[in-house]
């Protein structure tokens, strides 16, 4: 149990290390637990700008990090795959380290497989480096880090899915109706190469938790999303849907006639739980995270409430052909981490957070009449 220092000046000497600070979870990692009162120091070299082009690019989320937060937070534009250049880093700030927050990472399924040597190095290389780092400097901080839900690969297609007006669905009766468990076997099935180099970044987190006896979680995320997304049609389902509607741009929509199903977690929903294993954290844990049954929808349902909400209608361009290794329907069950944290509530869902993503853009992205 981690206790609270009584006062703000003492808890300044402890810190939370934050890799891929400008990225929507890295982001909303370094504002929330500079909101307990941690000094943040970020790790992020705008790789996204390189994977993604501009709409992809974190450099706005940096420097607004840097303008709210002031002296709680410092910056280090450090490749994650640089060991020498990481390492300088811990060895500056040691002991002192109370958290790392990892989520770092090259996110997108078509892109790793123009580049698998690339995505590889990031998402295996760089998480290694990350956690030996963390068990020579600082071994008793909590490791919490950004997995995903593709270790799980395609395996989730092959449920026995119904389809219905507007998405696919499970059958009520079924084991995994309210959201898929951590027990969904991860062998055996299509992963993509991105899904690949996660399962290994995955797993050597758990290693390290159970060899070292490191306190470790692996978060498998759904949709994590909200209005700090650097939206790119690579990544960031809800908010580069509502930004194409937003803007008129067309979208791409691949495959399973828009009715895929994804269940979306709000980055402060995300931040709630990552501070619940903060302050009680525990060795080589696996937790999927989702909206479940509370927040979830197909494409066709999202169109339908960005409508809704903007008043435009969105411009689609339908491939028949799915990207590969795509979930045709993927709902989280939260249960084993609201057994472990019973006080942790989730609390938006897929219009709220559409809403939100709308406010927080219409400047940029509504064109100017």
């Amino acid at each position: 149990m981690v206790s609270l220092p009584p006062t703000d000046q003492e808890w300044r000497v402890t810190v939370a290390l934050v890799t891929g600070s400008g990225g929507l979870i890295g982001s909303e990692a370094a504002r929330h637990f500079a909101g307990l009162g941690l000094d943040v120091v970020g790790i992020d070299n705008d790789m996204r700008r390189y994977f993604f082009g501009e709409d992809g690019s974190t450099a706005w989320s940096l420097d607004r990090l840097a303008a709210d937060l002031g002296s709680a937070y410092t910056h280090h534009a450090v490749d994650i795959r640089d060991r020498d250049g990481l390492e300088q880093v811990f060895k500056r700030y040691g002991k002192d380290i109370a958290v790392v927050i990892h989520s770092a990472a090259q996110p997108s399924h078509d892109w790793a497989a123009k580049e698998p040597f690339t995505d590889f190095d990031v998402n295996a290389g760089g998480t290694l480096n990350v956690l030996e780092n963390t068990r020579r400097h600082a071994i008793d901080a909590p490791f919490i880090h950004c997995s995903t839900n593709k270790v799980y690969g395609d395996r989730p297609n092959s449920l026995p899915l119904i389809e219905l007006e507007t998405r696919y669905e499970l059958p009520e009766d079924h084991r995994w109706y309210d959201g898929i468990t951590e027990d969904m076997s991860i062998d055996e099935s299509l992963h993509s190469i991105f899904g690949a180099s996660k399962v290994a970044s995955d797993v050597m987190v758990q290693e390290y938790g159970r060899y070292f006896d490191m306190k470790t979680a692996c978060f498998r995320g759904g949709t994590l999303t909200g209005p700090a997304h650097s939206a790119a049609e690579l990544h960031g389902f809800l908010a580069y849907l509502m930004r194409c509607v937003m803007e008129g741009r067309t979208y791409n929509l691949f495959g399973y006639k828009g009715k895929m199903v994804r269940d979306a977690i709000h980055s402060h929903d995300v931040l709630t739980a990552f501070e619940a294993f903060f302050r009680e954290p525990r060795s080589a844990q696996v937790y999927n995270l989702g909206g479940g049954r509370h927040s979830n929808t197909s494409h066709i349902e999202a169109f339908r409430i960005a409508r809704e909400i903007t008043g435009r209608e969105a411009r689609i361009n339908y491939v028949e052909q799915a990207r590969t290794g795509d979930h045709q329907w993927y709902v989280s069950s939260m249960a084993r981490f609201e057994e472990h944290y019973p006080s942790w509530k989730i609390t938006y869902d897929v219009p709220m957070i559409l809403r939100e993503i709308y406010e927080a853009n219409v400047d940029k992205w509504v064109p100017k009449a």
